[in-house]
C-alpha cells in the first residue's frame, strides 16, 4: 500500500522514540525487531528487566538495539511524586502512587509527559479503557481541546472518493455520546492530525441524518451547533454540514442536495456525530466496501499515543507504530 510506505519512509526520517509497555507480548516484540532492522523508530520496551532480556533473545533482539525502561528501577519513583500531586486532590497517596507507577502503561505515560520518548503503543493485550486511563490522567489533553478521539484512515480502491481514495471517519472507537462543544474539538483535532500525517488539506464534513436543515431534530441541532463552534473557533478550516453521507461523499448528490456548498461531494474528513455511527460506519465501508482501514489514530491528546486492537497483527502493531512516531 503506497500510503503505508510511504509513512514509514517518513519515520525513517524523523527517527522518533516510541515506547511499547506491553513489553512480553509476542506480535509486540516482532514488530518491534521488524522496527529495529528497517531502522523505522526507535523502540524502547518498558517493564521488568530480567523478564525483558528473557523474552528478548527469543526474537533475535539484541540487547545493544533496544532500549529498556525497568519498571523495578527507583529512578521512577520521581514520577510517582508527581502522580501524587496530580491526583492528592482525588485522594492519591504517595504510597500508593510508587505502585501504580511500577505499571508499564502509567509508567510509559509519564515518560512521554517528560519527553522521554515521543509516545507509546499499548492494547495488543490491554483494554482501551487501561490504555487510555493513563493518558488522559497524565499526559491530559492538548491546550484549548477538551476531548480525546480518534479517527481510522479509510483506503478505498476508487479514486474519486476523498484524496485519491484516501478519507478520514472519526470518531470511530472513543467518544461515545459527544456533544456539539465535543463534536468541534474531535473535527478540529482530526483535521490538524490528518494535515500533519497525511498532508491533507481537510475538507471536513459534519455528518447527520440530514442535509443542511432538511429535518428538525436535537441530534441535528446539535451537528449544526457544533459546525458554527469549528467556524468561530478555527475560521481556516474548510468545513460543512449537517450533511448526509451520501451528500458529503458523492458530487452527484452533492450537487442536488447542497449546490452551494464547497464541501458536499468532496469531503476527505467525515465526522460522525456518534460513536455509534463512527463504528458501524467505518465497519461497513471495510467489511461490505472493500475498503482498508487504518487505525485508530487518537488525537486530543498532549501526546502521542495509540491503542491496538487485541485482534491485531504484528503488521498493526508495526504501523500503528510508525503512526505513532508521526504525530
Amino acid at each position: 500500500m503506497d500510503l503505508l510506505k510511504k509513512l514509514v519512509e517518513k519515520a525513517k526520517n524523523e527517527l522518533k522514540t516510541i515506547a511499547f509497555p506491553e513489553s512480553l507480548e509476542e506480535r509486540t516484540l516482532k514488530a518491534v525487531k521488524m522496527l529495529i532492522d528497517q531502522k523505522v523508530l526507535k523502540p524502547v520496551l518498558v517493564g521488568k528487566k530480567q523478564d525483558i532480556l528473557v523474552e528478548i533473545d527469543k526474537y533475535s533482539i539484541q540487547k545493544s538495539d533496544i532500549q529498556i525502561v525497568d519498571t523495578e528501577d527507583d529512578k521512577n519513583l520521581i514520577y510517582a511524586e508527581q502522580y501524587y500531586e496530580m491526583r492528592k486532590h482525588k485522594g492519591m497517596t504517595l504510597e500508593k502512587a510508587q505502585k501504580i507507577v511500577k505499571n508499564p502503561i502509567f509508567l510509559s505515560a509519564f515518560l512521554v509527559k517528560n519527553k522521554v520518548v515521543d509516545g507509546y503503543v499499548c492494547g495488543a493485550i490491554t483494554s482501551t479503557g487501561d490504555t487510555y486511563k493513563p493518558a488522559l490522567h497524565i499526559i491530559k489533553t492538548k491546550p484549548g481541546i477538551k476531548t480525546a478521539a480518534t479517527y481510522f484512515i479509510m483506503i478505498h480502491s476508487d479514486k474519486s472518493f476523498g484524496d485519491d481514495g484516501v478519507m478520514i471517519f472519526a470518531d470511530c472507537a472513543l467518544m461515545p455520546n459527544p456533544d456539539s462543544e465535543q463534536l468541534a474539538d474531535i473535527a478540529i483535532s482530526v483535521s490538524d492530525s490528518a494535515a500533519r500525517l497525511l498532508g491533507m488539506e481537510p475538507r471536513v464534513a459534519m455528518l447527520s441524518f440530514s442535509t443542511k436543515g432538511s429535518a428538525s431534530h436535537p441530534d441535528v441541532t446539535k451537528v449544526k451547533n457544533a459546525l458554527d463552534m469549528v467556524a468561530e473557533r478555527r475560521p481556516d478550516i474548510d468545513i460543512d454540514g449537517p450533511l448526509q453521507f451520501d451528500a458529503a461523499l458523492l458530487e452527484s448528490v452533492g450537487k442536488k442536495k447542497c449546490p452551494d456548498s464547497k464541501i458536499a461531494g468532496k469531503a476527505n474528513i467525515f465526522i460522525f456525530p456518534d460513536l455509534n455511527s463512527g463504528n458501524i460506519g467505518y465497519k461497513i465501508a471495510q467489511r461490505l466496501g472493500g475498503a482498508s482501514a487504518i487505525g485508530p489514530v487518537t488525537v486530543g491528546l498532549n501526546g502521542s499515543v495509540n491503542d491496538l486492537s487485541r485482534g491485531c497483527s504484528v503488521e498493526d502493531v508495526f504501523h500503528v507504530g510508525v503512526i505513532t512516531a508521526l504525530l
